[in-house]
């Protein structure tokens, strides 16, 4: 069973499909704990409802990013969790944080990186004028969303496409991808090297999720 601690700032849709993997079954982890910068953060009373434990920390409660960042490790390191996943987390990790879980932090954005990073995603592909977006899993380095990718999926942009109509439609595959990525993690068949990331025995070159879905 993985142990994973999962980082959010906002409604926590992400998360509830964690919580809803593990409490079918398809997803053989457990939620060791839930940080939240955020006090009104919807995602802590999906905490609530689900008996998961969760903490705020408050970065303006810190000196520094690099005292906020070590309290946040702290207490993962206290639950003894294996794996980090950022389900909505607004902030930018430094490498002070991650060197505390090497290779072990994650990320979904609502983009397939390199394009349309950071903030408002979604709305960068409609006013582009983009064809296909989605989303991605990838880890997380110190860069802005542009760490090594796991999975992506791509969904295709309508003419009539908006900025909410657009994530509605990126986001039922947010849900698929990141807990299936999070099982990749639990059968320990996720690999790096450098920027490149295999899942042994995943199905590769097939659309519109690749490598394939399996469990979700």
């Amino acid at each position: 069973m993985l142990r994973i601690g999962v980082l959010v700032s906002g409604r926590g849709s992400n998360l509830q499909a964690l919580i809803d993997g593990i409490e079918d079954g398809r997803l053989e982890a457990s939620i060791e704990l839930v940080v939240s910068d955020n006090p009104e953060a919807y995602a802590l009373e999906r905490c609530r409802r689900h008996g998961i434990e969760s903490v705020i920390v408050r970065r303006k409660d810190y000196r520094s990013k690099e005292e906020f960042e070590g309290a946040i490790a702290e207490k993962l390191k206290e639950k003894d969790v294996e794996l980090v996943v950022l389900a909505g987390f607004m902030r930018i990790l430094s490498g002070n944080f991650l060197k505390h879980f090497p290779s072990r932090v994650i990320n979904i954005h609502p983009s397939l990186i390199p394009a349309f990073q950071g903030l408002h995603a979604q709305r960068q592909a409609v006013e582009f004028g983009a064809k296909f977006s989605g989303c991605t899993v990838h880890l997380v380095d110190e860069s802005v969303d542009a760490g090594p990718v796991i999975v992506q999926a791509v969904v295709p942009l309508l003419p009539e496409d908006t900025e909410d109509s657009l994530s509605e439609r990126i986001l039922r595959y947010e849900h698929r991808v990141l807990p299936q990525t999070v099982q990749w993690f639990a059968e320990g068949r996720v690999r790096v090297n450098g920027r490149l990331v295999v899942v042994e025995g995943a199905k590769y070159g097939s659309l519109p999720v690749n490598p394939e879905l399996e469990k979700f």
